[in-house]
């Protein structure tokens, strides 16, 4: 059976140390009870934070806890320092991600200190539960607290199966793109397999933003990226059913005056200003309720230390005491107020007493306090006021439904809500409580680890793990050869892609790895590019190597001039230059680059959406102009080129070959354009970086892991 690892920032069980007393809370309700099931199996692991900082414990209390937690929890600690927890937790969590994600993007702040917090503890997350992973796990991560764990995971296990589900909303791509760090966000949660939201909005949300932000399509729901089918779904989280609609508790009847309860943690997405101003404004439109209603509002602490949440619990009771003072009197008061958290009885007693709840807040990922209030109210009589924006209102659609940023409307749900008939509340709410009782949290969570178990990876990863390079070898090779000769592409091998070619020109380290590379000791340098051969002079004519620009049109050994490998005739070029500049005016953002044997359509800065329909249209009309021309188009990354057929790397690199034998040769590249560089070099060292399918016998992921290839082998060399 495959060993199940659950993640997330908190353990369902909370650990405080008092007077040297070590004790232990299990937590309830939530997450805790959807993965009770599958966490109480006999091979399954939690992993997350267990509430206290590392700075209060001793080395004996921690060995200790670590021994508890494993044996009667089934947990493992990862233990965070009160630094880890004010930039991870505090800091990017809930000063970064939580306010953008929900839509407060004023409130979100942008700090590199507290980004490198984030990476810090998520890397401590995978280096806490890396020795628990085996290759046929099946590991399920929770929530934004850890969106880069999934990528850390898979780079090391490509056959886990990782699922990642975000409890909060996934905001609009506009929205999304605001985040500095949004790439590297997008990337580590898309190493995951399966990949769950509560709603189809969120899900939406997230497609649109992986197209737009990293050029990645999908199709029916799943995304391939970097050789693998990643599924997204929404998986509406559900409540525990049977306690809430079981659970016998003595209610008071208050025939004074009808309760209306609001329920909320304290936090400016809950919109509870609004509420209350809703409220005093439903006061004011219908004055024959003052004294028949009252409104009970119930406010947990959270996050009191930070002064944007202070700033909101004084602004709530000034409120609250403004409304009380215009419209209470002796015998009635217009709003209860209690600042403090309740357990699930206590709430459930506020259910089953309020004639309506009013849950309004500015977003919400679900809010199961909501479907809390349905489960418990199994006399269908209680009415459920539901904001729009509200994950939880796409499946309690039979509530009345209101903008939380419209007084008036929300005056006149209440009102609604009072004047409702009998028996129209008890149809509507039948029909929620059958919803809320069949996609129950165990629903919620069967649901989708069925799902993940189901995913193959063994089809889902394309690429043998064999094909990954395997740098000792290289470095052995190397260490023997007497004479070495390396070819390198630039973009997408040396350079990482940037949203136009000019802007990915050399940095000071990646000449000084050439330079050092070019002064080893019998090795030759060849950084072999589509790009033309005046840029590529210009970037790096001055570092001693030699130069093939425009796919191997145009070379220039080392200490010498540039020469022209075969005469070319461009007389295909003024037809393939009017249709593309047609389509530069078609589509926004989209660029013709000019070369001596080519011309290339960029679109990298295009709308994904854009793209995908006009691409086949371009090519249409390419090839039906194409004729017998001696042309051929090709595809690169978010490029488009047609450039004439009998030039192509490989002939450049026997330029080389052909005038002395080397004992090392290493040929790199990314594109379909150094496919021709591998063929001809069939003997040599081939390495692609990225994905895709290959002839070259090696494969490194990205563009960082081969330049540190690089500078291992000048350290090799003698030259670090």
């Amino acid at each position: 059976m495959s060993k199940m690892i659950f993640v997330s920032n908190r353990l369902p069980v909370t650990v405080s140390v008092k007077r040297h007393k070590i004790s232990y809370h299990e937590s309830i309700g939530g997450l805790a009870t959807g993965l009770k099931s599958f966490h109480q199996s006999s091979d399954s692991l939690w992993v997350g934070w267990p509430g206290i900082s590392k700075d209060r414990l001793k080395i004996d209390e921690q060995t200790k806890i670590n021994k508890t937690l494993n044996e009667q929890y089934h947990c493992h600690p990862v233990y965070l320092t009160e630094k880890d927890i004010d930039l991870y937790y505090e800091g990017f969590s809930n000063k970064t991600i939580w306010p953008l994600f929900h839509y407060f993007a004023e409130k979100a702040e942008y700090e590199v200190k507290t980004w490198e917090g984030y990476k810090k503890v998520n890397q401590k997350f995978y280096d806490s539960l890396k020795s628990y992973i085996e290759k046929d796990s099946v590991i399920w991560i929770h929530d934004y607290q850890l969106m880069l764990l999934p990528e850390l995971i898979k780079k090391d296990f490509p056959s886990v199966k990782i699922g990642f589900f975000l409890h909060i909303p996934f905001p609009s791509s506009e929205i999304f793109r605001l985040l500095v760090w949004k790439k590297e966000i997008l990337k580590g949660i898309l190493g995951s397999d399966l990949i769950g939201f509560h709603t189809y909005d969120y899900v939406r949300h997230f497609l649109s933003s992986v197209r737009r932000i990293l050029n990645i399509n999908q199709k029916f729901y799943t995304l391939e990226y970097n050789d693998r089918n990643i599924e997204v779904d929404a998986f509406p989280m559900g409540v525990n059913y049977d306690y809430f609609a079981n659970k016998k508790i003595q209610v008071e009847k208050h025939k004074a005056y009808k309760i209306i309860l609001s329920v909320d943690r304290l936090d400016y997405t809950k919109g509870i200003i609004e509420r209350l101003r809703a409220y005093r404004r439903f006061l004011k439109m219908y004055p024959k309720y003052r004294t028949k209603v009252k409104l009970h509002l119930i406010v947990a602490p959270s996050r009191q230390l930070l002064p944007t949440y202070d700033d909101l619990r004084r602004s709530i009771e000034k409120l609250v005491s403004e409304i009380n003072g215009e419209y209470g009197s002796f015998e009635w008061m217009p709003i209860w107020y209690l600042y403090q958290s309740f357990n699930q009885d206590d709430l459930i007693k506020y259910y089953k007493e309020a004639e309506i709840l009013l849950v309004t807040p500015l977003r919400d990922g679900m809010n199961l306090i909501a479907k809390e209030y349905i489960a418990s109210r199994t006399d269908h009589l209680g009415m459920l006021i539901i904001s729009e924006t509200a994950g939880a209102a796409s499946e309690l659609s039979e509530a009345i439904l209101i903008n939380p940023n419209d007084e008036v409307q929300i005056a006149k749900g209440i009102q609604t809500a009072l004047e409702m008939k009998k028996t129209d509340k008890i149809a509507s709410n039948k029909i929620m409580h059958e919803r809320v009782k069949r996609y129950n949290v165990e629903f919620w969570a069967t649901e989708f680890m069925n799902r993940l178990s189901k995913i193959t990876i063994k089809d889902n990863l394309k690429i043998p793990k064999e094909e990954f390079l395997d740098e000792q070898h290289i470095h052995e090779k190397f260490k023997k050869a007497k004479s070495r000769i390396l070819f390198l592409d630039y973009d997408g091998t040396l350079a990482d892609f940037q949203s136009t070619p000019m802007q990915a020109y050399p940095t000071k380290k990646l000449k000084s790895i050439l330079q050092k590379l070019s002064h080893i000791k019998n090795t030759e340098i060849v950084i072999i590019s589509g790009r033309d051969h005046q840029t590529l002079d210009r970037w790096l004519g001055q570092i001693d190597v030699s130069l093939v620009g425009d796919h191997g049109l145009w070379y220039k050994a080392k200490n010498s001039e540039w020469k022209q490998t075969i005469s070319i005739d461009n007389i295909w070029k003024e037809r393939i230059r009017h249709v593309l500049e047609i389509f530069v005016d078609r589509m926004p953002g989209s660029f013709i680059e000019e070369k001596t044997h080519s011309i290339a359509f960029h679109y990298r800065k295009c709308e994904p959406e854009m793209v995908s329909v006009k691409m086949s249209e371009i090519k249409d009309a390419l090839f039906s102009i194409k004729g017998n021309h001696p042309i051929e188009i090709q595809e690169g990354h978010m490029v488009l080129e047609v450039k004439d057929q009998r030039v192509n790397k490989g002939h450049a690199t026997r330029l080389f070959t052909n005038q002395m034998s080397y004992d090392f040769v290493l040929a790199a590249g990314d594109d379909v354009t150094d496919e021709d560089m591998f063929k001809v070099l069939d003997q040599a060292e081939t390495i692609k970086i990225g994905f895709g399918p290959t002839k070259a016998k090696h494969r490194i992921q990205t563009v960082k892991e081969f330049r540190d290839l690089l500078e291992n082998i000048i350290k090799i060399g003698g030259l670090n």
